[in-house]
């Protein structure tokens, strides 16, 4: 049986429960305060996530789909254009030249009058040249030239004065001399000869007499025969079959090997080289290939 509440306890029991009521009210409010710097920073740290993440699944998707990305004939136009043999050094010379030939054009003065009976400076130079002489010999303006060219091209026109040289094999030039752009990284860059692309068995022929000094299998140069002519030697690599051996003389135009695709090779091709002293040459500065 409930027990009934006087009224006195019924004003007591209320007076507490106003009394709780007002303390919660009074009861001070926790504030939160929001760093705006803090969390622009880290909604812009959030952004870069995501946009790295978004690149890193394009670049996949491309990679994994590079077929449909890029079209059959892009790739093939994009290996065209890698795959293309620059002689920047020929280049820069090239151009130099021209700029070299435009300025000394602009800085020519006009003919005069007054000017005209002067005596050229060209002649002049070769006049100094006859006078300091010795012993009063006169230097022609061959020997003049000669005298200004660097030590290796020096070597070369000596040896081009002194030694005949024919085209080994009849083909297109695949690859100069120098430095080189390649496809592939079994290719040296830096070429030491020049490559002439010919039909696999095609005659070689030496380039001049002289005598064999090597003839190998072994190494990138496959079948090759090394020939020697005084301070030339001369190396015709990749070949297909060698028709000499090691110290055999031969003379110039004999045959000598096959056109081939032996040792580091991309296809058939005979790797002409001139060493002077051991020194590697361009073999076009000393013949027409």
């Amino acid at each position: 049986m409930e027990r009934v509440m006087t009224v006195e306890e019924k004003i007591r029991r209320a007076e507490e429960i106003y009394q709780r009521k007002k303390q919660g009210e009074e009861r001070p409010v926790a504030k939160v305060t929001v760093n705006d710097k803090k969390d622009i920073k880290l909604l812009k740290k959030m952004i870069i996530q995501m946009l790295i993440c978004v690149v890193i699944y394009l670049g996949v998707y491309m990679v994994q789909n590079n077929q449909y990305v890029f079209s059959e004939d892009f790739i093939q136009k994009a290996n065209e254009i890698l795959s293309y043999d620059t002689n920047f050094m020929e280049l820069y010379e090239m151009v130099k030249n021209q700029v070299m030939a435009w300025i000394e054009t602009k800085e020519q003065p006009e003919e005069t009058p007054e000017n005209s009976s002067e005596q050229p400076e060209e002649s002049q130079e070769n006049a100094a040249i006859n006078e300091e002489a010795i012993g009063g010999a006169e230097v022609t303006t061959e020997e003049a030239q000669t005298e200004n060219l660097s030590p290796e091209e020096q070597e070369i026109q000596n040896i081009k004065n002194t030694t005949s040289f024919i085209k080994p094999v009849q083909g297109v030039i695949s690859s100069k001399y120098g430095q080189r752009d390649t496809a592939t990284g079994n290719v040296p860059k830096n070429h030491t000869g020049t490559d002439i692309a010919a039909n696999l068995g095609t005659k070689i022929v030496s380039a001049t007499d002289g005598e064999v000094v090597l003839a190998s299998e072994e190494g990138d140069y496959g079948k090759h025969l090394k020939i020697q002519i005084g301070e030339v030697s001369i190396i015709y690599a990749h070949c297909n079959n060698l028709y000499v051996k090691q110290g055999d003389k031969v003379t110039q135009g004999q045959e000598i090997a096959e056109v081939g695709s032996t040792g580091n090779s991309t296809g058939p091709h005979l790797h002409f080289e001139i060493r002077i002293s051991e020194k590697t040459v361009d073999p076009q500065s000393i013949l027409e290939l």
